[in-house]
């Protein structure tokens, strides 16, 4: 008896069981609801022209070509930022400004019961931070409150990466320059944030006026857990050309890998680095040719 057509039909036949099972395993995409209705300043990151802003095109493609996740994108926060409608959503982006109009009830759900849940997450780009300034619930969520910004957008800046092995790093490497805007802040509360990059004030001059009274050290991208979920914030993304730059696009991708579950990242708050970039960008400051606000 010829066993060879036999023996085929059952190897296609358990390729074809394989494919099926490693097609049912296959994670879903993450739904994101990417908020960038501005209050406050418009960036132009985030400003429809036609259709979508660069900002929400960039995460749109980035979802689409990972497979990692499918993004809605709203200017509404009445209509969409509501307790029914984030029931559809594992992760909140955040490129806003201002007090959006977002009710008190749907302000406590989000915070008190969606972001604590596992698997969901906040991704907060540039003036996130300049959102809710007197809402202590954002901004201790958020992580800060912008007070400033000395670095204006056509200044070219230089980070200090302070965990190169970290994947939501380090596609920016030990040092990373480019020209971009970035933000003092109030509302820092090292004690509950681990700080990923700095600014690096040697590398960064500045002819602008920099506030100090709430400290030297400028933070540039940190992450925390909030309950069981979540959240990563990036101060880049005020010119639009840093959305069409790799390195970001890789940290954003690899930020909702964390939220996913499909990478482990190390959270925990390490105020003694803000601490040690304190002392640095004080030294710095006063040894270079900086001008105090």
């Amino acid at each position: 008896m010829n066993l060879r057509p036999v023996i085929a039909a059952i190897s296609c036949l358990s390729l074809s069981i394989s494919s099926l099972a490693f097609a049912a395993e296959k994670p879903k995409p993450s739904k994101v609801l990417f908020v960038t209705q501005s209050k406050g300043f418009v960036h132009g990151s985030v400003k429809r022209k036609e259709s979508l802003a660069p900002a929400e095109i960039a995460v749109t493609q980035l979802g689409e070509q990972t497979g990692l996740f499918e993004v809605h994108c709203t200017q509404d926060c009445e209509a969409d930022f509501t307790k029914e409608n984030l029931q559809n959503y594992d992760i909140v982006a955040f490129y806003t400004s201002g007090d959006l109009p977002i009710s008190k009830e749907n302000m406590d759900y989000f915070f008190n019961d969606w972001l604590k849940q596992k698997g969901h997450g906040v991704l907060g780009f540039h003036s996130a931070a300049d959102t809710f300034r007197e809402e202590k619930l954002y901004w201790d969520m958020i992580g800060g409150t912008f007070i400033s910004h000395p670095w204006t957008a056509g200044t070219q800046v230089t980070l200090t990466n302070h965990e190169l092995n970290n994947p939501l790093v380090s596609p920016f490497g030990a040092n990373h320059t480019q020209l971009e805007e970035i933000y003092m802040y109030r509302h820092w509360q090292p004690e509950k944030v681990r700080v990923l990059l700095s600014l690096n004030y040697a590398k960064s001059p500045t002819k602008n006026p920099v506030p100090t009274e709430f400290g030297y050290h400028v933070p540039v991208c940190w992450i925390k857990n909030y309950g069981e979920g979540k959240v990563y914030f990036n101060n880049l993304g005020h010119r639009e050309e840093t959305w069409t730059q790799q390195p970001y696009l890789d940290s954003i991708a690899n930020a909702v890998k964390w939220m996913r579950g499909e990478i482990e990242i190390d959270a925990t708050p390490n105020p003694d680095v803000s601490a040690a970039q304190e002392k640095k960008a004080q030294a710095d400051f006063e040894a270079g040719n900086f001008k105090k606000k």
